[in-house]
């Protein structure tokens, strides 16, 4: 059976752990996550990268710092997973749910404006599969009202969007290294500071509260509670595994966007896309090869395109049950606009193995069977 994912490790992982612990530090913000932080900061041009425990730690700290009170409302897509809803709520925060658009299964910026009321305090611009948000129009309709702008990168790293790299643009952004994502550490995450009057807050909210970065650096005498927050650091083992990743980002990347561009000649050629739809890259984008999905027609076609894989040897899967129709959703949020897109997109869509070493020529085949 092909896995639908096979998490990579470089070959260096190994000996960076065994070095920090040589090092004796770690609890973390030592050696290794200060160069972790310094890779964010240079490769994607934040003001300040925090490393966290995980994309959602990120997420909760980002509520944290835009000051989010119960009743703010928050624009986001349904078509996310959870903690890019949840994040919000734990701090009384209503997610606010608009459509996506059916090209990049984003965030359709056309309904975000008409989704605003004198609640809300910010957007969430989720970026799906590696594929920038129509980031211009978001910023101005963000500038216009004095919203906040939160870009859930969870999927963006090595992506950009005219030229900007993901989770740059925005007050705050937010990254994943789950062991599904290009670049991983396991379980592990980044916060990354855009908006100047963020950064000192965001060290304490980090730092359960307290201004103990300060401290090591000199800056305070003695540290203490300053502010709410909690432990959003990851260990040195954590940053350590993660050093060996961010090292080779270009490479990771150059070789998922290979077998991506494999999967998408391949169907561009040989499918009736009137039947089956193949994912497009809007303009001014540039993906990083994260995810490749296949839209099918209807939910029973996909359900008997995955057994149909399943017999081939291959592992496909479909990915979120939207938030507005979710439990928690009907609970926590409200829907502001149509979910059509999302509703058809969600039963239809099913995404295939894409992970370095893989040999995707057996899966393109089984694709081509399944579809006869």
């Amino acid at each position: 059976m092909i896995p639908f994912n096979k998490p990579h490790l470089t070959g260096n992982e190994l000996k960076h752990i065994s070095k920090a612990a040589e090092l004796g530090q770690l609890a973390g913000d030592g050696y290794f996550t200060q160069l972790c932080s310094s890779w964010l900061e240079e490769n994607i041009g934040c003001i300040k990268s925090l490393l966290t425990p995980s994309c959602t730690a990120a997420l909760e700290m980002a509520a944290i710092l835009i000051n989010i009170q119960p009743g703010d409302e928050v624009i986001m897509p349904s078509y996310t997973f959870v903690s890019s809803a949840n994040a919000f709520v734990l701090r009384g925060g209503v997610p606010v749910f608009v459509d996506i658009r059916e090209d990049s299964l984003n965030i359709d910026e056309n309904l975000i404006e008409q989704a605003i009321t004198e609640k809300t305090k910010a957007i969430v611009a989720v970026h799906y599969a590696g594929f920038g948000c129509e980031m211009n129009e978001i910023m101005r309709i963000a500038k216009k009202h004095n919203l906040y702008v939160i870009e859930d990168a969870a999927q963006g790293i090595k992506a950009d969007y005219e030229g900007h790299p993901l989770g740059s643009i925005g007050d705050i952004g937010c990254l994943s290294f789950h062991e599904t994502k290009n670049i991983i550490s396991g379980e592990g995450g980044a916060l990354l500071i855009n908006n100047r009057d963020l950064v000192d807050r965001a060290e304490i909210i980090r730092d359960k509260g307290t201004d103990r970065s300060k401290f090591f650096r000199g800056q305070v005498d003695k540290y203490s509670w300053k502010d709410i927050g909690s432990s959003f650091l990851p260990g040195e083992l954590i940053a350590a595994f993660l050093w060996a990743q961010l090292n080779n980002a270009d490479i990771i990347t150059k070789q998922r966007l290979d077998i991506w561009n494999s999967y998408h000649n391949k169907f561009s050629e040989l499918l009736d896309l009137t039947l089956v739809k193949i994912p497009s890259i809007p303009d001014g984008t540039n993906p990083n090869g994260h995810l490749f999905y296949l839209i099918l027609k209807d939910v029973k076609e996909r359900k008997d395109f995955i057994t149909s894989m399943k017999k081939e040897g291959v592992h496909c899967v479909f990915h979120y049950i939207p938030l507005h129709s979710s439990d928690g959703g009907k609970k926590y949020g409200k829907v502001a606009s149509s979910m059509k897109v999302t509703d058809s997109i969600s039963e239809r869509i099913v995404r295939l193995p894409i992970w370095i070493g893989l040999n995707n020529s057996k899966v393109i085949e089984a694709v081509l069977s399944s579809l006869r």
